[in-house]
């Protein structure tokens, strides 16, 4: 249930449920300050843009942008929202019960596809209300909070911690890989990914 295939992914999901994968509507329907391009800013300030949908994942596109009123110079596929700032955790969410929970660290001024390290904590997290009447049936739901606010939300498992490991230390495009105390490290090629250090864990998935 990791759905390395965003293709496979794609097509588990129940067609009612689809809404889910579109991050306006789901920020639309929490609440959040959020609005597709063409629609106006309520106020100047920085606003993260990103793609309404993106099945890739990786952050990819995903950047703070100042706006002052108007957003009809972004991408028709995207829309922007207010900028959420805390402890970034991803949870894998078993028939609605947490079962793993991360914590992500990365540097601010990094681009937002680049993590510096994800940390399993031991922590039990309230599954969402607003996923509560979904039409499908799903063993596993991920999802994303920033400062306890649901950002984002994936009908599988967190495919980072597959292989039974309790830390992530991503290697990017570029660097070289190192020997590293009580690590090892696993090619897992995404996106600028080249692998991960990780602990305990298996060679492959």
């Amino acid at each position: 249930m990791f759905y390395l295939d965003s293709n496979d992914e794609w097509k588990s999901i129940h067609v009612e449920d689809l809404w889910v994968y579109n991050k306006l509507i789901l920020n639309t329907r929490l609440r959040h300050l959020c609005g597709p391009t063409g629609c106006l800013v309520p106020y100047s300030g920085y606003y993260i843009v990103r793609p309404s949908i993106n099945l890739l994942g990786m952050g990819r596109f995903s950047r703070i942008e100042w706006i002052d009123s108007n957003t009809d110079h972004f991408h028709p596929a995207e829309f922007w929202c207010e900028i959420f700032k805390g402890e970034h955790m991803s949870v894998d969410f078993h028939y609605k019960k947490s079962s793993l929970v991360v914590i992500g660290e990365r540097e601010s001024e990094d681009p937002f596809y680049k993590w510096k390290k994800w940390n399993k904590i031991d922590r039990e997290v309230e599954f969402p209300e607003i996923l509560n009447n979904l039409k499908g049936d799903y063993e596993w739901i991920n999802c994303e909070f920033i400062d306890n606010k649901l950002i984002e939300v994936h009908f599988r498992m967190n495919p980072d911690f597959r292989y039974g490991n309790s830390v992530a230390i991503p290697v990017w495009l570029g660097e070289k890989v190192e020997e590293k105390e009580n690590l090892i490290f696993v090619e897992d090629k995404d996106y600028l990914r080249e692998g991960f250090y990780i602990d305990n864990g298996i060679a492959t998935p």
